[in-house]
């Protein structure tokens, strides 16, 4: 992954907490760089409104509430839905947006900050985990741009909508404000415009809170996203069980903690994302799954061993504008 590069100034960083995880952008222009993070404000609100399956007046709760009936809905909805069923399709149904349910049963039934606060009644135990319906029984009218989800269907676009607003903040940023841009949405990387000479610098850790230094690993990122993925970072308990995010669709189970972080690097960050959260659910399979797939990856196990995949981008220490993942 490459560009043209030219020699810029120390790039500037804004952050802020914004559904449910915290949201970074970097321009290689100080100046425009509380611009920026308005404009990512204001994408991340409008995300927030029509796709969150956490609020009772999101667009996407009304859709599913009308038990089927195509319903038209705005452009940004229908992109995002249009981007998961693409994830679906392209990963054999491994990353499925009909998985609501099966994250309802485990526990997570609201916005991960609030999972801390749940109290379970003594003893309950998990109900009998229910796989996912499938992604296909989403309807998608793009000439009509309506929507239909059918009674009992619940969709969570948790897996790939971080990755779909980095893409769709990162690149409306470099065009209106002309400059180089990185977003990173909880670990869910996209870079736009010019880079940085050098690229920019992407850490990689088990939270995107990590100070540079304390990464694991600073890559070089020119274009395109770097996603990371992982069983250890967001994980609660019920049922007498320690759980994570990541559901195998095909059982409505938690996936296998074969791996610690999976990290991805694509042309896009949902590409990534998609690749980093399939291979959390393929769990040994993994390697060969994205090595027949031409993807680069990075994959850690429990115990710290790391296996690369394909052609990773190279170690970048001390890159300009360096900004941590985390397992999204």
């Amino acid at each position: 992954m490459s560009a043209p590069t030219r020699l810029r100034a120390q790039p500037a960083v804004r952050s802020m907490q914004a559904i449910g995880t915290t949201a970074t952008v970097v321009v290689d222009d100080a100046a425009a760089a509380d611009e920026a993070l308005g404009l990512l404000a204001d994408d991340l609100r409008a995300l927030d409104e029509a796709c969150s399956r956490f609020r009772p007046d999101s667009e996407l709760r009304r859709v599913a509430g009308r038990c089927g009936r195509p319903t038209r809905v705005s452009p940004l909805l229908f992109d995002a839905l249009e981007t998961a069923c693409s994830v679906a399709a392209a990963t054999a149904g491994i990353v499925d947006p009909t998985i609501g349910s099966a994250l309802v049963d485990l526990g997570y039934d609201r916005d991960f900050a609030g999972l801390a606060d749940r109290v379970d009644p003594d003893g309950a135990g998990l109900p009998a985990p229910r796989p996912a319906p499938g992604w296909w029984r989403i309807g998608l009218d793009r000439a009509e741009r309506t929507v239909s989800v059918p009674d009992g269907v619940h969709v969570d676009l948790g897996s790939t909508g971080k990755a779909f607003g980095a893409d769709r903040s990162a690149g409306r940023i470099a065009q209106t404000l002309g400059c180089g841009v990185l977003v990173n949405l909880g670990g869910d990387v996209a870079v736009a415009g010019p880079a940085p000479a050098g690229g920019w610098g992407v850490g990689i850790a088990a939270r995107c809170t990590a100070a540079p230094a304390d990464a694991d690993e600073v890559v070089a990122l020119w274009s395109g996203g770097l996603a990371t993925s992982g069983t250890t970072a967001r994980t609660w308990s019920r049922g007498g069980r320690t759980l994570h995010h990541i559901v195998d669709p095909w059982t409505g189970e938690v996936a296998p903690a074969t791996w610690a972080l999976v990290s991805v690097a694509a042309a896009t960050c949902v590409e990534a994302n998609g690749w980093t959260t399939a291979s959390v659910v393929w769990g040994e399979d993994a390697p060969g799954n994205l090595a027949g797939h031409g993807v680069a990856a990075r994959l850690v196990r429990p115990d710290g061993r790391i296996l690369l995949v394909g052609d990773w981008p190279g170690v970048a220490p001390g890159v300009a504008g360096t900004t941590g993942t985390e397992a999204a």
